[in-house]
């Protein structure tokens, strides 16, 4: 309820801002755009509509560009808001509940990726490229100075020494708690659960210094699993999870919002049963296979 209370409200926002461009015969500008979890990138194309602005070229590109600039940060902020922070909501519901500042997300926004504006092939609109960096919207989160203790077991079991840790989520599974499955969607901070519901990853498990710089997992695809390489892992995956990672089948998927995978007890013994195998916990050598279709969420505005 929250999270839609918060996303209404930032669309009934930006409803407002180019209901009164069109009243009001201000600049008109359009957002399209993609947060893209496997590139850890939220891509936004932003577009001027040059005669709704009065502005005619050569002489008023400068003006035309200077709106953009002046107009991005505003436009892109409701769809960084609507980032899903985890299972219960998203960047917006922490701003609301006092956890995290819109300032932050202003600062993360003005930080972006710009791509140098360009005129379309008829010179009726201008347009302008903006990246934000996922990994650097999860750092601003960052507030613990050391990683809590990844949990142990009293009874430990015998495990082999990995590189890291995949979690393939590569279908529809179990809700734990409902009579329904569904699909693993990311987040910036997912959970891991085994199948007796006990903790066993989350993002203050992470050396802050490793959080600083990058998210705590790293959403793959399916394919990136199954290539031609002697680890059979795509070179981007293998540098984070090495040569031989623990490969483990997610039993089921838990959070108001599906997203923190659930694995066997006995797969959750072999992590932390070993120092070096909870040392992959701290520093987030951790990726969750999920859906392609999950990967690459578009949005736009105005609809």
């Amino acid at each position: 309820m929250g999270k839609q209370k918060t996303n209404s409200g930032l669309l009934c926002m930006a409803g407002l801002l180019f209901l009164g461009a069109a009243v009001y015969g201000e600049p008109e500008l359009q957002v399209r755009g993609s947060l893209e979890w496997d590139k850890r990138e939220l891509n936004a194309q932003v577009t001027l509509d040059l005669a709704s602005a009065g502005i005619r070229l050569p002489a008023g590109r400068g003006q035309a560009e200077e709106i953009l600039a002046a107009e991005y940060p505003g436009l892109l902020r409701p769809f960084v808001l609507s980032i899903p922070a985890d299972s219960s909501g998203t960047i917006g519901d922490l701003v609301d509940r006092g956890v995290f500042s819109l300032r932050k997300t202003g600062d993360i926004i003005a930080a972006s990726r710009k791509v140098p504006p360009a005129l379309s092939a008829d010179l009726r609109f201008l347009s302008a490229g903006y990246t934000v960096a996922i990994d650097a919207v999860s750092a601003a989160f960052v507030e613990h100075h050391r990683p809590a203790e990844p949990p142990r077991t009293l009874n430990p079991v015998p495990s082999a020494s990995y590189t890291g840790i995949i979690i393939i989520a590569g279908e529809a599974l179990p809700v734990h708690g409902r009579r329904t499955s569904a699909v693993l969607l990311p987040c910036l901070f997912p959970k891991i659960w085994d199948t007796d519901m006990n903790l066993i990853y989350e993002r203050n498990h992470t050396d802050p210094r490793i959080s600083l710089q990058n998210a705590i997992v790293r959403y793959e695809r399916e394919e990136n699993i199954f290539r031609p390489t002697p680890s059979g892992l795509s070179e981007e995956l293998e540098s984070l999870v090495g040569p031989r990672p623990l490969r483990i089948i997610a039993r089921g998927v838990f959070g108001i919002r599906p997203t923190d995978p659930i694995i066997d007890r006995e797969d959750a013994l072999t992590i932390i049963s070993s120092e070096n195998n909870r040392r992959l916990l701290r520093e987030g050598r951790v990726a969750l296979i999920v859906p392609e279709a999950s990967l690459k969420v578009p949005f736009q505005y105005p609809d």
